[in-house]
């Protein structure tokens, strides 16, 4: 078991490796606009989450995995950012942006295995997953929505930054479209299950992810979509459904 674990790290960073360097020449060959560039290496790591709950048998070894990934990271983005090439290849708003950011979704994906697979057993996991995709693309369609087509701006003390009605629109949208589409496809639910859960919990996540600030979207909309599918299916389970 540890041996094939071992190898799962192995794979998980190739993973990451093989996806990663067609979006890197992309933005270099390409130049695409700021936001669609960052966006795609959010998604990076947004499938990342499959490998993480595919590759081992052990929960803790995924969870090794995803720290693995901010060990070799971190200090390689660190040195990476003294040179040229950097600025041509990585989309930040502020130095170091990747660095903090690859430490919180890891820190998040990590907390989402311990518990949807760690305490509650492997048949919960798939939770851990609706609640990434949920995220990764909710959150991806809010800001290319609302940076490109957001006109009425939401206005609220607790808010940060120019989040439109537009942009949560789309992320309560592309939110709910991912969660039904895992739902059905990977967890193997019906689609009344799955559309229930996309019609009850995206809305919710939406909400979220309009009022995370300083980029803890990142941990507080996967936290609170699998917080709200875990209450659904525990539900559902004791209704019989």
């Amino acid at each position: 078991m540890f041996q094939n674990d071992v190898i799962g790290i192995g794979l998980y960073l190739g993973f990451i490796a093989a996806i990663g360097l067609p979006v890197i020449l992309f933005k270099v060959c390409c130049n695409p606009p700021f936001e669609i560039a960052r966006k795609l290496y959010h998604l990076i790591i947004t499938l990342s989450i499959f490998p993480l709950v595919t590759f081992f048998d052990a929960w803790y070894m995924a969870v090794l995995a995803a720290f693995s990934l901010v060990l070799l990271g971190y200090p390689a983005l660190a040195l990476a950012e003294r040179a040229a090439f950097y600025k041509r290849v990585m989309v930040e708003r502020q130095g170091g942006e990747f660095r903090s950011s690859l430490i919180i979704v890891q820190l998040s994906m990590s907390i989402l295995i311990f518990i949807f697979w760690g305490l509650l057993g492997e048949e919960w996991k798939y939770i851990a997953v609706v609640a990434v995709m949920a995220w990764g693309l909710g959150d991806a369609a809010a800001a290319l929505v609302g940076k490109t087509f957001g006109r009425r701006r939401i206005i609220h003390p607790l808010i940060q930054g120019a989040k439109t009605y537009e942009g949560t629109l789309a992320m309560f949208v592309v939110a709910g479209m991912a969660i039904f589409l895992t739902m059905l496809i990977y967890a193997g639910q019906s689609w009344q299950v799955s559309m229930l859960a996309a019609i009850l919990v995206a809305p919710a996540g939406a909400i979220v992810e309009l009022f995370s600030n300083r980029g803890m979207d990142t941990m507080t909309v996967p936290l609170a979509v699998a917080f709200l599918v875990t209450i659904l299916m525990s539900s559902l389970a004791f209704l019989g459904v």
